[in-house]
């Protein structure tokens, strides 16, 4: 298919961090763009203030006359969208040209030189992180991010056609679908249990998407991948010596194969964010970035919404939001708080992502919240799944070796969370919990 002569683009999911990334990119391309969505977000208004056309139901007749001309029209959808969707299948029973995003972002993709970042915890973060390297550096690419970086308050760093990055999704396999010059593997840890059945089926999906990578592919120590490897204070070929917090910043030396650079700043929180800025300092190192540029380019990097979000933050209560919804990413989220906080009580809310994800690591979950002073938990957001029988945040609870712990309904939770009495409030989850974050804010702020 030629992207070219394309002159509508209809997106099926639109919402999604993922696709509003592309609608956003089609759109500044001169495209017409419009879509569905199930509900409206903060997201979608803000495609809708660049002149998007979304509406909110499954109907063939809500969607723009224009978007009927096959030859010019492209509809991209998400796997998140059930099979009997009406207007997907109206298109697919119409000889339209239907690809899914992971698709399309290969087309895009394929006639550039391609940095990739995958990994089943630290995308977003790290692909971010390399984004923002290449345009402070200089280096005229094009990012396709999946959360909004706070430096661009979006999910797309808008640059050339020439050099891109993408994060590469291991959900549905969808990695496989790019083509990458350079890449990165983050974690392989198990998830999507739903999409590969076993731990075993992910790791190799995730050695298909390696032997993929043209040029150089970087893995954190330890993962049973062949490349350059980068660690913090062991034997890495990129390894992190010198590690300190000075005034909540992260300080440390980086040793790679030929040089070393000292005294870079990192102002997120949690050593799982220096192994994601080390990750993207060596590839693009690689690509030929010198590392002074790089440690002036980290420094000035603010992090991503929804990871380790600061809402609030006085002496007296801090309010934080993040995306974790994998007991790998609590553990880390609740090290974090720790650190920062040692002597405050806090308090963690976590609403769980997905009937499949509770049942398959409810043992995880269940240790990796405990670590909170108190736990609240909200109920399952199913996203695209129907319910699990016997699966439940109830049964969640009881797995919970933690007596501060409570199941409390969405409009009962702010009184819940001003009962708790905590110093350091963390609302986790990649639901919608996210769209309750201000409501908390606004309310807590009201008593402070």
């Amino acid at each position: 298919m030629n992207l070219s002569a394309i002159h509508n683009v209809y997106f099926i999911g639109i919402g999604g961090i993922g696709m509003s990334a592309l609608a956003r990119y089609f759109k500044i391309n001169g495209k017409n763009v419009a879509g569905y969505d199930r509900v409206s977000s903060d997201v979608i208004t803000a495609l809708q203030s660049i002149g998007i056309d979304i509406h909110f139901s499954d109907s063939i007749d809500e969607i723009p006359k224009y978007y009927f001309n096959q030859k010019e029209t492209l509809v991209i959808y998400t796997p998140a969208i059930p099979k009997n969707h009406s207007e997907l299948n109206f298109f697919k029973n119409n000889d339209y040209y239907v690809f899914k995003r992971a698709q399309i972002l290969g087309l895009i993709t394929a006639n550039t030189y391609c940095f990739a970042v995958a990994g089943t915890h630290g995308k977003t973060t790290t692909s971010s992180m390399l984004g923002h390297i290449l345009k402070e550096c200089g280096v005229n690419a094009t990012s396709f991010l999946g959360g909004i970086a706070e430096n661009y308050n979006s999910n797309l760093i808008l640059g050339g056609d020439e050099v891109t990055v993408v994060e590469a999704d291991e959900f549905d396999r969808s990695f496989l679908q790019l083509s990458p010059n350079i890449a990165c593997v983050t974690s392989m840890d198990a998830d999507h249990l739903d999409i590969y059945g076993a731990h075993d089926a992910l790791e190799l999906s995730f050695k298909e998407f390696a032997e993929k990578v043209s040029d150089k592919l970087f893995v954190c120590k330890g993962l049973p991948l062949n490349g350059l490897t980068y660690g913090i204070e062991n034997n890495a070929d990129y390894k992190v010596e010198n590690l300190q917090i000075i005034n909540g910043t992260y300080s440390f030396d980086v040793q790679t194969p030929s040089e070393t650079i000292k005294g870079i700043e990192l102002n997120l929180p949690g050593r799982h964010n220096v192994l994601n800025a080390v990750a993207a300092l060596s590839m693009a190192n690689f690509y030929g970035v010198s590392l002074d540029q790089i440690k002036n380019a980290i420094k000035s990097f603010k992090g991503v919404q929804r990871r380790f979000s600061y809402k609030i933050k006085t002496k007296n209560l801090v309010l934080i939001d993040d995306y974790a919804h994998h007991p790998t990413e609590i553990n880390a989220l609740a090290h974090s708080v720790k650190e920062l906080y040692p002597t405050k009580k806090n308090v963690g809310i976590f609403q769980p992502h997905l009937f499949s994800r509770t049942r398959d690591f409810v043992e995880e979950f269940a240790k990796s919240l405990a670590q909170f002073d108190e736990i609240i938990l909200l109920d399952i957001y199913p996203a695209r799944e129907l319910p699990i029988e016997g699966v439940s945040s109830e049964w969640l609870l009881s797995k919970i070796e933690n007596t501060n712990k409570k199941l409390v309904s969405k409009d009962q939770l702010v009184p819940a969370i001003k009962q708790a009495n905590a110093e350091v409030v963390v609302m986790i989850g990649a639901g919608d919990i996210g769209e309750l974050v201000e409501n908390v804010k606004n309310q807590l702020l009201k008593n402070d």
